[in-house]
């Protein structure tokens, strides 16, 4: 954002520093460009800026990294040439959206700003967490599930866990599900603790190799066989860095919320035309759009997952 809305002062500010400056000096800013696609220059900012916000610069590949991102931003470049050729930058619908996105920079980086002041965490906060969640840490394992998403009215689920219970295998879930003509998607994963959800990892795993469980859902049902599972715990030691991460992410999320919050007890918010005789409805959670939405369907910013599946073992 800052790249894009500084460019034209940056610019500006090179040609008055050319203007009376030596070969030099000349040399030097000419080394900050890395192509020039038919005379439009691209900067080795604009390459660091990418990988930055990729998050993918491992430090043993930064040239070939660096090599690959200039490509994308050229052929970004090409299509941006094209796109400003056809006037596209006029057309209301991309204007619209150009607008909308220069929104959401903007309202990320105030919020951004607002939480930079985040307490960090004290070592009794990390070695609290890391005591009280001992299937993510000291009893920690990797599951192999197949699962049965299944949308299903609630009036169905008791008669779905029955079957369930006495059921061999999925198979005969399956069968089942097509007798009552409910539709349902079938999926094979591997997951360590943390990739379970939170709410029913306890209910995980006490489950025994082979084992059925049905976990209800936004439209539905998830039907698990727990295949085969076996123990990956991890040491205070190794999750404590993953930890202080997840903390400080968490009062982040936590700081964010309480800003918008008190920003909107002091706003004057008025609701007009259609949207004034209701107030909004809680938005829906992630993942509950698909009627048959599986109880994997993604990381969550606000679950350890995250951290725990990239930090280090």
């Amino acid at each position: 954002m800052v790249d894009r809305l500084l460019y034209p002062v940056m610019m500006f500010s090179v040609v008055v520093a050319l203007a009376s400056c030596g070969k030099a000096d000349l040399k030097k800013v000419s080394s900050q460009i890395a192509a020039k696609v038919n005379g439009d220059e691209i900067s080795v900012h604009q390459i660091n800026s990418a990988i930055a916000r990729s998050n993918n610069g491992a430090p043993d590949q930064a040239k070939q990294t660096a090599a690959q991102v200039l490509e994308r931003i050229i052929d970004q470049e090409l299509l941006v040439q094209k796109a400003r050729e056809a006037k596209l930058d006029r057309d209301p619908q991309v204007m619209q959206e150009i607008e909308g996105a220069k929104r959401q920079i903007l309202a990320q980086a105030y919020l951004e700003r607002a939480v930079s002041a985040a307490p960090k965490e004290r070592p009794e906060e990390v070695k609290e967490f890391y005591r009280r969640n001992p299937v993510l840490f000291e009893r920690r394992r990797m599951y192999r599930f197949q699962e049965l998403a299944v949308a299903a009215p609630q009036g169905k689920l008791d008669a779905l866990k029955a079957e369930a219970a006495v059921a061999k295998n999925l198979n005969d879930v399956a069968g089942w599900l097509k007798s009552q003509k409910l539709s349902f998607n079938v999926e094979t994963s591997t997951k360590p603790s943390e990739q379970v959800p939170l709410e029913i990892l306890p209910q995980v795993s006490d489950m025994k190799d082979g084992q059925i469980a049905v976990f209800p859902t936004p439209h539905g049902a998830s039907v698990l066989q727990l295949m085969q599972s076996q123990e990956a715990p991890l040491s205070e030691k190794q999750a404590t860095p993953i930890i202080e991460q997840f903390l400080a992410n968490r009062k982040r999320i936590e700081l964010a919320q309480a800003e918008v919050k008190k920003l909107r007890e002091k706003a004057n918010i008025e609701y007009v035309g259609d949207f004034g005789t209701t107030r909004p409805q809680t938005t829906a959670q992630p993942g509950s759009s698909s009627a048959t939405a599986s109880l994997f369907p993604g990381r969550d910013e606000g679950k350890i997952a995250r951290d725990l599946s990239s930090g280090p073992r």
